[in-house]
């Protein structure tokens, strides 16, 4: 059969390769307060040991408000299980006067 076709791999995902991580920790005191940020990341951007995770999300609510933030988690650390984890950090929008800033690490990847 003769014929011009093509498909496209981009969309493709292999077994064991997509996960996610759970966060949670909380922010610096500022304004005599503190937030929680928690959430799960984004599915994986890169391969191996070079890849990373999106995530964002809004925080608790304390103080009478909540702040944004969003970033991108730090390559993978691995764990002697085969597991990993990552680093992240940043800071939160302006709100009410001030900003936060928090650091953390994700919980393992699961699927």
């Amino acid at each position: 059969m003769k014929g011009n076709h093509s498909h496209s791999l981009q969309f493709v995902r292999f077994p064991g390769m997509s996960h996610l991580h759970g966060y949670d920790t909380t922010t610096t005191v500022n304004d005599h307060h503190r937030h929680r940020v928690r959430g799960r990341t984004s599915p994986p951007e890169g391969m191996g040991n070079q890849h990373v995770h999106y995530y964002e999300g809004t925080t608790t609510f304390d103080d009478g408000h909540v702040h944004s933030y969003r970033g991108w988690t730090g390559p993978p650390i691995p764990l002697p299980d085969g597991n990993h984890y990552h680093e992240f950090s940043g800071q939160t929008t302006f709100d009410d006067g001030h900003f936060h800033y928090y650091h953390g690490y994700t919980g393992q990847a699961f699927s």
